[in-house]
């Protein structure tokens, strides 16, 4: 049964544990999402219910968690929305060039050398039931990924925001991420083909007709929508109707049998990003978003996280086989793109590390990943330390490679480039 003082308190702890391990985590320089991402495990059976196993029980008692999972969903959806707004296509066609091929190479790579692993993990820690080719298909979409919300965040705690290397870097990142998220949309329609009453090829062919339609006629009628409007400022009218719209997005792909958090990211992403109230919608939409409802998801992926069935050498082993494909995969392709792109070893590095940010967005893949049934609980906690690991390591290295005189250095020289 709902138990509301129950949702109260676990709110409450989240909410607090969150914001201090993130706190924490920003005074040594490291996004405070990523300290949030460690508070949801610390919640988790990894952490407290080792430690304090009846406190744990207490608090989250199994039958809560449809509750907490509900609001986490919720805020994932808006998020996603959130995500979608910020890939700028104008940015990316201007550096297009570059961008698409450092991304598509740094997708390409780890993609290819993860459904490789997937040869020696599948019969070892997959689930029976799962096909061999789904598995693999999202091993290799799992080492993909580039977390661009968070990349952005470091790019701009660092000064590289407005870099010449910050902006290929953002646009290969948006290229990734709108890649990324299209491979594992065909990954979860080729799980659910057997599931849903619609067969393949009308799923496929809706999913088409949607994204057209969005991408030719909602458009337009958004940017119409958004010249009807002089004031800065949305009112509380237009944000309804906009909610109203990403809801509606996200139901339309639930429908299809694909995941609602596509249909909120393609509406984000489809929105004219010349609207005049564009900056206001963002900023009223994070502050609920980033400081309540994520928190629940990080939460909840620390709930599904057990850290204790890490257990041997055999399973060490395999987790290090995952750092390094991730790691190596993301790195060798990133690189290697950008010296091919004219880029200096330096700036390539730094695009390299830059590029195996996968934060907030892998965890959203990969508790897809887990609800689908394509892995299993030990791989989706391998798959999730892996995240937090290659998310950690960004900024150090960063600022090994490329310390902050240099960084300030180039941003004058980009700057004075920039108005001659």
């Amino acid at each position: 049964m709902f138990n509301l003082s129950i949702l109260l308190i676990q709110i409450g702890v989240i909410l607090l544990t969150s914001r201090v391990i993130g706190i924490i985590f920003k005074k040594f320089h490291q996004p405070q999402v990523i300290g949030e991402m460690v508070a949801g495990i610390m919640l988790g059976p990894s952490l407290l219910g080792w430690a304090a196993p009846g406190i744990f029980t207490a608090l989250f008692p199994s039958s809560s968690l449809d509750f907490v999972n509900a609001l986490s969903q919720i805020g994932l959806v808006v998020f996603m929305f959130l995500v979608g707004l910020e890939l700028n296509l104008e940015v990316m066609r201007k550096r297009a060039h570059s961008a698409v091929v450092i991304s598509h190479t740094s997708i390409i790579v780890p993609f290819l050398l993860g459904a490789s692993l997937a040869v020696l993990l599948y019969p070892r820690l997959s689930i029976a039931s799962v096909p061999f080719t789904s598995f693999a298909l999202f091993l290799g979409v799992s080492m993909s990924i580039t977390a661009f919300p968070v990349l952005a965040r470091i790019l701009s705690e660092s000064g590289m925001i407005r870099t010449s290397i910050g902006t290929v870097t953002m646009a290969a990142a948006a290229v990734d991420d709108a890649t990324a998220w299209t491979i594992l949309a065909g990954v979860v329609l080729i799980v659910h083909a057997s599931a849903t009453a619609l067969p393949l090829w009308a799923i496929i062919l809706g999913a088409v007709a949607f994204a057209l339609f969005m991408l030719f006629v909602g458009r337009r009628w958004l940017k119409r929508f958004g010249n009807n409007s002089s004031n800065d400022q949305m009112s509380q009218n237009q944000l309804g109707l906009i909610l109203l719209l990403v809801l509606a997005s996200a139901l339309v792909t639930e429908s299809l049998g694909i995941h609602p958090l596509f249909g909120a990211f393609l509406l984000g992403a489809i929105m004219p990003k010349s609207l005049p109230f564009l900056k206001d919608l963002r900023t009223k939409l994070e502050d609920v978003v980033i400081v309540l409802l994520l928190p629940l998801f990080f939460a909840y992926t620390g709930l599904r996280t057990r850290v204790g069935l890490i257990s041997g050498p055999d399973t060490l082993f395999f987790f290090g086989l995952i750092l390094l494909v991730a790691i190596g995969g993301k790195f060798c392709g990133a690189f290697f793109a950008s010296r091919v792109s004219g880029m200096s070893w330096r700036e390539a590095a730094s695009i390299g590390v830059l590029m195996n940010t996968r934060g907030l967005v892998e965890l959203v893949a990969l508790n897809i990943g887990l609800d689908i049934g394509v892995i299993s609980p030990l791989v989706f906690t391998l798959l999730v330390l892996m995240a937090i690991i290659t998310t950690l390591m960004t900024t150090p290295l960063l600022d090994w490679i490329y310390p902050p005189q240099l960084r300030e250095t180039q941003r004058i020289n980009d700057e004075t480039l920039a108005v001659s």
